[in-house]
């Protein structure tokens, strides 16, 4: 009976899963394709009205459900690139360390793991970052923490605003990328390049992802025009991409894995290829280290992972060993606390650090 089968479907479905509806679902996917795409083109791509969309997309940032922000280039935040850093602790003082952890404002991701580490993060060296002291004596001095290892990321083949949920038609596809954002412009290499509205203006569209024209004219005083050129400018050049904030727990993708490979040196470039495909790949990267490559995914269960690890990745010849490492608790995913599935608060102001900052890191910045 018709009866029947609904009652099943809602009884398979986690809490958390239950949260959002199908529109509601079908507004996250297409925001994963165009972040900045405006209600009324939305609702339209999405057969709605653009009242509905507008609610639906208020209630979803007021109970802390999603956020769009916007991702800086690393030359802007950065002197290098970043670190994966794996940690073990002393018995029973996993959640305590991780709470030291976080007051560093360099760990953009933070999860707590099971398996080869208690702790998973990733270390970006910011500006005004001693890099060095940071993974030798800031990191590993933490009370708690027995041991560190830590990888350089050589080459970020993918990352986590490129994940999609696929929900949405070709037709509905092709129609929001006329909204996503295309770069043409040649890419910034220093923050020094930044002028001082271009600064404030990042900082604003940091925070939020959607903001307008007429919302940076608003908060900087000067004209709309001043600030459309200005915000198109630093998309088209791809200073900020912006990106959806929303735990993958929400869309049917509880389980986190970080599965580190190790593979034969001409297999690592097609093996970065094949995983960046992959639909659960959220950050997939070449590292210096005891790996060669890791690809951290998200899946709807363990028989997704065994599938992954037993046919996708059992199907490529290169790879000579496989170490995975689940994830138990998201603590930080790309600068913003979580709670659960809902997004706390989130850390700014990296352009406004430099090389002559003396602040500490995790001191209230």
């Amino acid at each position: 009976m018709p009866t029947a089968t609904v009652t099943t479907r809602r009884s398979s479905k986690r809490p958390e899963e239950r949260l959002l509806d199908d529109v509601d679902l079908d507004l996250v996917a297409a925001l994963q394709i165009a972040p900045r795409t405006p209600v009324n083109a939305l609702a339209e791509v999405l057969d709605s009205s653009a009242s509905t969309i507008a609610r639906r997309l208020g209630r979803l940032r007021s109970e802390r459900l999603l956020r769009v922000v916007g991702r800086l280039d690393w030359p802007l935040i950065t002197t290098e690139n970043p670190r994966q850093v794996w940690i073990n602790c002393v018995p029973g003082r996993s959640a305590e360390v991780a709470g030291r952890i976080l007051e560093l404002a360099e760990v953009q991701t933070l999860l707590l793991t099971t398996g080869k580490a208690d702790i998973y993060c990733t270390v970006y060296p910011l500006l005004g970052t001693d890099i060095f002291d940071l993974l030798t004596n800031r990191l590993p001095g933490i009370p708690g923490i027995v041991s560190t290892e830590s990888q350089l990321v050589l080459r970020a083949h993918t990352m986590g605003q490129s994940w999609r949920l696929h929900r949405l038609g070709a037709e509905q596809t092709e129609r929001l990328r006329e909204h996503a954002i295309q770069v043409t412009g040649e890419r910034l290499t220093s923050p020094e390049q930044l002028s001082d509205l271009e600064r404030s203006a990042l900082e604003l569209m940091a925070a939020n992802g959607r903001i307008t024209a007429a919302d940076i004219a608003r908060e900087l005083g000067v004209s709309r025009s001043t600030a459309y050129r200005t915000s198109q400018h630093l998309l088209e050049c791809g200073a900020l991409w912006p990106r959806v904030e929303i735990e993958p727990t929400l869309l049917g993708y509880p389980l986190n894995a970080l599965v580190s490979l190790t593979a034969q040196p001409q297999a690592i470039p097609e093996l970065l290829d094949t995983l960046g495909g992959h639909p659960s790949a959220r950050y997939v990267s070449m590292v210096a280290g005891s790996s060669s490559v890791i690809h951290y995914g998200v899946y709807r269960d363990e028989e997704d992972l065994a599938r992954f690890i037993t046919h996708d990745l059992g199907a490529f010849p290169g790879v000579t060993g496989v170490d995975t490492c689940v994830g138990v608790r998201v603590l930080r995913r790309h600068w913003t606390a979580r709670d659960g599935v809902r997004l706390g608060p989130r850390l700014d102001g990296f352009l406004r650090r430099g090389a002559h900052d003396t602040t500490e890191p995790g001191n209230g910045r």
